[in-house]
């Protein structure tokens, strides 16, 4: 047990849902894309 890769040893560690953190990833990269298309969008049309 005093291999520091062992995984009991890190019961402090916060647990992680990955399917979270990677649906929150895609969905604010989705928007922040949304944005930058809609500006584009506005700036095209007011030409």
């Amino acid at each position: 047990m005093s291999d520091p890769k062992h995984p009991e040893l890190h019961v402090y560690e916060e647990p992680r849902n990955d399917f979270m953190d990677v649906g929150i990833g895609f969905g604010a990269f989705f928007g922040f894309l949304f944005i930058i298309a809609a500006v584009a969008t506005v700036i095209q049309v007011m030409k």
